[in-house]
Formats: structure tokens, sequence, C-alpha cells
């Protein structure tokens, strides 16, 4: 299993009181999977989606990835693993406005110091193209549209060759022809590629082509669902399956 969650909660403090965004999550994510995390806002899908990326960490409960706990871990040792295992996609997009296109792709690979030069300009050139972007690499953001922005986000996203894409409302702020291009490119990626996407979002056009999809309520899992060709097969968190036992059972 790509990614597992035992009995994680968190909490924040919030003056005398504390505030529970995630309570007792039982979860497993397989390799190669397109899900969407759905509830109403403040229901914990940042939260959740934060923990998965490695950027917070559990109050209590364990993350495994590849079968190995990750939560604990000192920070320098989070942040390797998730340089090179995850990769982001927000609503706001997040590039750098001094950068252009490719310099923005390229970013996150200055890290990576076993890359040469050449093989980073091959890398960008490459997910550039994938999103159909050739034609604005020179371009900063402010001379893209919103949905070129987001193509350029996921490219960057994508050029550390992530096993994850994590996507926070990755539609919320296009219009809604630009917001199913997009979808229909980062399905394509995942099908293509075999990489693991999971959303947070409110958008139900993600949930038209989800093949799982987590319902959260006040911090706890609803119900799970999986893809039956045009309808859902839905399991209950709070009994005793989980999402694997309920994928397995199809």
């Amino acid at each position: 299993m790509l990614i597992r969650l035992e009995s994680v909660s968190k909490t924040y403090p919030m003056g005398v009181q504390t505030i529970t965004a995630l309570r007792d999550v039982n979860l497993n994510i397989e390799e190669g999977a397109f899900i969407a995390i759905a509830g109403p806002s403040g229901s914990g899908k940042s939260t959740l989606l934060n923990i998965v990326g490695l950027i917070d960490q559990p109050t209590s409960g364990r993350l495994l990835i590849d079968d190995r706990e990750v939560s604990g871990r000192s920070p320098d040792d989070l942040a390797e693993l998730r340089a090179r295992s995850i990769g982001f996609v927000f609503q706001t997009f997040n590039l750098l406005p001094v950068l252009t296109a490719e310099e923005n792709v390229e970013y996150p690979l200055l890290q990576f110091r076993e890359l040469k030069a050449k093989e980073r300009r091959e890398r960008v050139a490459h997910f550039l193209e994938v999103v159909k972007l050739q034609a604005h690499a020179k371009h900063r953001p402010n001379q893209l549209s919103g949905g070129q922005r987001q193509r350029v986000a996921i490219a960057r996203a994508l050029a550390t060759q992530p096993r994850v894409v994590l996507a926070d409302e990755p539609t919320a702020n296009l219009d809604h022809r630009t917001g199913s291009r997009i979808l229909r490119l980062m399905r394509r990626i995942n099908r293509r590629n075999g990489t693991t996407f999971i959303f947070s979002t409110h958008d139900p056009r993600v949930l038209e082509i989800a093949d799982r999809r987590i319902d959260l309520d006040d911090g706890a899992i609803a119900r799970l669902g999986v893809r039956a060709g045009e309808t859902w097969s839905y399991a209950c968190e709070r009994g005793p399956r989980d999402v694997a036992q309920v994928i397995e059972s199809k």
C-alpha cells in the first residue's frame, strides 16, 4: 500500500480551547488512484491533505508510506521525502512572479544535486510539453491566463517525478471550461503515468472523474466510495471496514 493512515487525529490549540481537525482517521491509498476528498468547509479536507503531504504531522496515530512509518521523523527527513515523493498543485497556483514558466518548473529541481543543468532543462522542456505550454516557456505568470498558470503549476508538480500529486481546490480560481480542461489533463497524466492524484475539493466535476472518494464530516470519515461504473459503492468508515477492504470487495 502506498499510503496508510492509522488512527490519525489532529488537534490545534486556540486560546484556552482545543480544536479537533481530524478524528481517528483510518485510510489506505493505493498507488495509481485518483481520489477526491469531499466535505463542507471545516470538515478537515485541507488538514488531511497536509498530513498526507508531510506538511503537517498528526497529533496522534501513524502515517506510513510504503509500509514505513514517517510520522515523528525530523523536519529535514520529511523535507527530503516530500521533495522527492510528493508534488503540490494549489488553487492560487503559488508561482514565483519574477520567474518565467520554465524557471518556475525548474525551481524545485535545483535542490536535486544529482541533476546536471542539461538534465534539468530537458526535464523542464518535457513537462512543459506534457501540459502544452512549450510556446509560453519564457512568459512570466502575469503574462499567462489562469488556466495557463495552473498548467505551469502542474508541470512544476510533475517535474520532480513524484509518486503522489496533491491538489488543493485546483479549479477554484478557474472558469468552468478551463477547470474542466485542467481536470481532464490531470486524469490523462494519472492514467498514462500511474501517478496518484489526491484532491481536496468542492467541485462536483472532480467527483465525476474520480475513482475513489473520501467524504469527511467534522474531522471524521463519514463514508468511503469506490466507483462502480457511473455510480458509487459506499462503506461507512465509522464501522469496522476501511477503504482497502472496500476496494478488495469489488
